[in-house]
């Protein structure tokens, strides 16, 4: 039989659907290859055997039942451990939550469980999603797949890893100023960033809810379309949820035709900073795009220069905000309550045991940012430039159907290469942060290895909010055109764990 953890899951859903394989079967194949290289690259922090058994075995009882069956029923996924799921273990990779057991299941994970998706269990994150590399994790860090020295990205670096080693074909991440996509960069996976609003935030665990966007993983273009469907769609749960239909991704991504596009390539996503090979490979997806039958125009957003100033006051500020409610007194970790301290004490001494210094970082930053006399020089100003970068891509948009860019200017790096110095680590996300703060669409697919190191590259495509389809109809021809070219799927070429 073949591998069936080397199956798409379009492809596997298609052997379940024929009665070739059962759900069991496939859930069994993938716990097994868990079992295998699980421990090498440490992307799940809760493995639910049971459960996704339990979920297999329910998928096979009602298609033999002759029951109707979503696209992907019986098709394995690893879920990022920040979305809350009913008698599983969610941490959101802190200490300040360690054994929580959530009482209800978030809008996405019902939903995935409603299309008959088995949830492999729950993967490995930076604290609170607050990080760029997955080492901020209390739980220990996640290796890349293509070399276990270097970081899988983050904050969803559990999910992207899970991917690229096989484990799953499916996997969810959030991404909040590119935790999605950057991941995806450098595994060389599929992620995408969809419309803010178009996936329900409800379960999610908030970090900077203004921000935040649950999203679609997978090794494909069509596969991730494919799980786009399931997860989107209007929840009123969810204030902020889009109330409109869904973007006809899964057909865009069967098409996945450029002709006649107009695609921008925007001139602040260049200069110092970027590694050689990062470039070529983009330079050399561009010029794809072109020989596709797309029309490549320059584009200026001259805004762009201060997102990530922007960022770094709005995220800390919401986040310090959103976290104040992990207090010692309701829910999770409690220290220090020996019957002689106050509850501002044993707060105090909760969150010190409990969060990383990260997430201090970001709370002490948002909270200073917030305080009197402070508030509108920067939070305030911060929102002024996130207007204008807005503002940006909507004259962008006016003028092209889609821009490109690297997904992140660098490859993956080593592993505590950046521990100590926060702002070379937030400049991982100078690509991504831009399409957070305006809340349109974007993805990144794998472009090619970076001859320097023979790591996976990214390609990051945006689009205008609720034209997430752009995405899978623009990633869809590139990924078949460079399959084409090399001869095979880029991960065919990572190394075997």
């Amino acid at each position: 039989m073949t591998d069936l953890t080397r199956l798409t899951a379009a492809a596997t859903a298609e052997r379940i659907a024929s009665g070739e394989v059962s759900a069991v079967q496939v859930a069994e194949a993938h716990l097994a290859r868990i079992d295998a290289v699980d421990e090498k690259v440490h992307a799940f922090l809760h493995v639910d055997r049971e459960g996704a058994l339990a979920q297999a075995r329910a998928v096979d009882a009602k298609r033999a039942a002759g029951e109707e069956l979503g696209p992907l029923a019986g098709v394995p996924l690893a879920l990022k451990d920040i979305f809350t799921t009913v008698g599983v273990p969610t941490t959101v990779g802190s200490k300040i939550l360690e054994g929580w057991i959530p009482p209800y299941d978030a809008t996405l994970t019902r939903r995935l469980k409603e299309a008959g998706v088995v949830i492999l269990g729950k993967t490995n994150m930076d604290e609170f999603a607050m990080g760029s590399s997955t080492e901020n994790s209390a739980y220990g860090p996640t290796g890349n797949p293509w070399d276990l020295t270097r970081i899988p990205g983050g904050s969803g670096g559990g999910s992207s890893a899970a991917l690229a080693s096989f484990q799953a074909p499916l996997a969810i991440g959030t991404d909040t100023g590119g935790s999605i996509r950057q991941p995806a960069a450098v595994t060389g996976t599929v992620g995408v960033k969809p419309t803010y609003g178009a996936v329900s935030r409800y379960g999610m665990v908030a970090f900077s809810s203004s921000l935040d966007q649950g999203g679609p993983c997978a090794r494909t273009v069509l596969d991730t379309a494919l799980l786009h469907e399931v997860i989107a769609g209007h929840d009123p749960l969810d204030s902020t949820s889009i109330d409109a239909p869904v973007p006809p991704v899964v057909a865009a991504a069967r098409a996945g035709d450029v002709k006649g596009m107009r695609i921008g390539v925007v001139k602040e996503f260049a200069g110092e900073g970027y590694q050689a090979g990062v470039m070529q490979r983009f330079t050399e997806s561009v010029e794809l795009l072109r020989e596709l039958g797309a029309e490549i125009v320059e584009v200026s957003c001259p805004s762009f220069e201060y997102a990530l100033a922007a960022y770094y006051l709005i995220a800390p500020s919401e986040c310090s905000s959103n976290l104040a409610r992990f207090d010692g007194l309701r829910y999770g970790l409690r220290a220090g309550d020996d019957g002689t301290r106050s509850a501002e004490e044993v707060t105090a001494l909760t969150r010190e045991a409990g969060f990383g210094p990260e997430v201090k970082r970001r709370v002490i930053l948002g909270t200073y940012a917030l305080s009197s006399g402070y508030y509108d020089a920067y939070y305030g100003s911060a929102q002024k430039v996130r207007t204008l970068i807005t503002q940006d891509f909507q004259r962008a948009f006016g003028d092209v159907d889609v821009l490109v860019s690297p997904t992140t200017p660098t490859t993956a790096f080593p592993i505590g290469e950046r521990a100590d110095d926060p702002m070379a680590m937030y400049l991982a996300d100078l690509c991504t942060i831009p399409s957070n703060l305006a809340g349109n669409a974007a993805m990144s697919l794998p472009c090619g290895l970076a001859p320097e190191d023979g790591l996976p590259v990214g390609l990051q495509i945006i689009a205008p909010a609720m034209a997430d389809d752009r995405l899978y109809r623009v990633g869809a021809a590139v990924e078949a055109a460079f399959t084409a070219r090399w001869g095979h799927p880029l991960l065919e070429e990572a190394p075997t764990l």
